[in-house]
């Protein structure tokens, strides 16, 4: 068995309260069967860590998130997630945004199990002004140059997808950039990587920078196919651009109604077959 899970029993791991990162980048490579089985759930109250996409869209819809912490909330195609931008704009959430290499700086000092990373990013911009919780450092160094000091962006559990993984947590990334899923898990105290198949091992022909994230740091695996879904996992999918645009343009209620209602990821992935048959006649 390894630590092969199912969606719900990730999700039977959280609770309300949390603070969950989510990898990927955008509308790339996110876990989103591990998102919609969180929307299935009862489970609120959430901070949020991503390089948002449309798993912060979702949940900043449902209601579910308390604050996020991230640099953007993005469906790359689409400039703004709109579904982000509606609750944003009616106060439904506190937000924390960084700059994307204070972001990335944040996640090492928390994988290192440092309190913060000194940074020069930031400095002089509205970051500091728009979030007057940040500090700053000075170099105890005959340069005495002054840093941003970028608090550790640590996680109760971290949610991830890639394409590849064993039953004991080794995953694999086969796409052009293995974004930060492997600081995600580090930094944070469970990790749970969702992919599109497991492999009962990696041979020797493995390429071993493609090993992004390693057991140790994974706390459950979970098959599921397709489970990226709208999101692009290359080699296996590319973002499915149609169906993107129609959660983009639909109001959330008839979006959530049609194909977030069911009690399973078979189910979602049924109603996306029906939309997509409807388009074809």
């Amino acid at each position: 068995m390894g630590k092969t899970m199912t969606v719900d029993e990730v999700v039977g791991r959280l609770s309300s309260g949390m603070t969950v990162g989510i990898g990927g980048w955008g509308s790339r490579r996110k876990p989103m069967a591990l998102v919609r089985a969180l929307l299935r759930s009862e489970i609120t109250d959430l901070t949020v860590i991503s390089y948002g996409g449309p798993d912060v869209g979702l949940l900043a819809a449902a209601g579910r998130i308390r604050r996020l912490v991230a640099p953007f909330a993005t469906l790359d195609s689409i400039p703004l997630e709109p579904h982000f931008r509606a609750a944003r704009e009616r106060g439904a959430f506190a937000l924390t945004e960084l700059d994307e290499a204070m972001f990335m700086w944040g996640l090492h000092a928390a994988a290192n199990r440092l309190p913060f990373l000194p940074v020069r990013a930031g400095l002089g911009s509205d970051v500091m002004r728009v979030n007057p919780e940040l500090r700053t450092v000075t170099s105890p160094y005959a340069d005495g140059e002054e840093f941003v000091a970028v608090p550790a962006l640590r996680m109760d559990a971290a949610l991830v997808h890639l394409n590849r993984a064993d039953r004991l947590g080794n995953a694999q990334y086969l796409g052009p950039d293995p974004y930060f899923d492997d600081l995600f898990c580090e930094a944070a105290d469970t990790a749970y990587v969702s992919c599109e198949r497991i492999v009962e091992s990696f041979g020797p022909d493995t390429v071993p920078q493609t090993l992004l994230v390693s057991r140790h740091s994974v706390t459950g695996v979970v098959e599921t196919p397709n489970g990226a879904h709208f999101t692009s996992c290359v080699p296996d999918h590319d973002r499915d651009e149609p169906f993107q645009q129609l959660y983009a343009t639909s109001p959330w209620p008839e979006f959530a109604a049609r194909f977030l209602s069911g009690k399973s990821e078979d189910d979602y992935q049924a109603a996306v077959r029906a939309w997509r048959e409807e388009q074809q006649k």
